[in-house]
């Protein structure tokens, strides 16, 4: 992936074990959070650190076994 500071909905669907249209509103609400947060969003996708703090124990791949 050419751009890991960002998480698209179809990788969000296969690291949780949910459907695409699942992981869609999962981007949806994160965003609205940053939104809220005053930060500027791209539809389809969300910053992965966020992501990774609001899934508990979630972490990208250089991250793990450290």
């Amino acid at each position: 992936m050419a751009n890991q500071n960002f998480i698209h909905a179809d990788e969000i669907a296969e690291e949780l074990g949910v459907s695409k249209a699942y992981a869609y509103k999962i981007v949806h609400r994160l965003n609205d959070e940053l939104k809220a947060k005053g930060y500027v969003t791209i539809s389809g996708r969300v910053s992965r650190k966020y992501f990774e703090e609001k899934f508990y124990g979630m972490q990208s791949d250089d991250k793990k076994g450290a």
